[in-house]
């Protein structure tokens, strides 16, 4: 078996997950999951989910970085996501009191009321925050660097939908033009222009109507995301830019 001369660090792996709570009154609202340590250090205080990947100098060396992520979701919150991105790598030293330990970040969306959180593991709690919330609370206690982890995470997201048609995986497979914009608001905390972002969003011809659907006492036009259009715009040079 090879020996290392230099001491090698631990690596783990943690994760930011976004969901959509959509509210009664049709307002939309982003939140993050978050678990309660169970044991320390930081026991009792809320973080992002995570652990450590399982690592061997023997056979296949154990865990690809992104099925570790997604294990140690199901493991201590019960979520299983489809959509995970990574985000980034933090290894600052004494980011961690046990040790030197460089962490890979990844993120998911989700619709929060699929996906419901239960505890596991080493989490006594698991449970949905809305996103300043959560920011607020990871500060408040320093759980690790979870905080500057969860402030990027929205900082990438709220670039992201941009440019990218990602917030599709946050709305039903069939939606009106109103549901889409409460989710858009939700996520970049502010408002929106009704009628420029109807005009620009149709204007990218990436939505298919299906019909309509009556919210309210009024009916409105409900429709999908093009899927494949949109794959083939993009390979002729098209950019979403919203």
């Amino acid at each position: 078996m090879f020996s290392y001369r230099y001491p090698r660090p631990s690596l783990t792996v943690d994760s930011v997950v976004f969901g959509i709570d959509e509210g009664s009154d049709g307002v939309c609202q982003l939140q993050v999951l978050l678990i309660k340590r169970k044991d320390d250090p930081h026991k009792g205080h809320w973080a992002l989910p995570g652990g450590f990947v399982q690592v061997s100098d023997d056979g296949d060396q154990g865990e690809d970085l992104e099925d570790a992520a997604k294990r140690e979701l199901l493991e201590e919150a019960g979520i299983k996501v489809d959509y995970h991105e990574q985000l980034a790598t933090f290894g600052r030293p004494k980011r961690d009191p046990r040790g030197r330990v460089v962490s890979i970040v990844y993120y998911a969306l989700v619709r929060s009321k699929q996906h419901v959180a239960k505890a596991g593991s080493d989490a006594s709690r698991a449970s949905w925050w809305p996103a300043s919330e959560a920011l607020r609370e990871l500060r408040r206690h320093k759980t690790f660097d979870h905080d500057e982890i969860l402030a990027m995470a929205l900082k990438r997201l709220r670039a992201k939908v941009r440019y990218e048609p990602i917030i599709f995986g946050l709305v039903p497979r069939e939606f009106s033009l109103s549901e889409l914009q409460s989710v858009y608001e939700a996520v970049l905390e502010r408002p929106l222009d009704r009628r420029n972002f109807r005009k620009r969003l149709l204007a990218m011809d990436l939505l298919e109507p299906v019909g309509e659907r009556e919210t309210g006492g009024r009916k409105a036009a409900t429709y999908t995301f093009d899927r494949k259009n949109y794959d083939m715009q993009v390979g002729r040079g098209f950019q979403f830019a919203l």
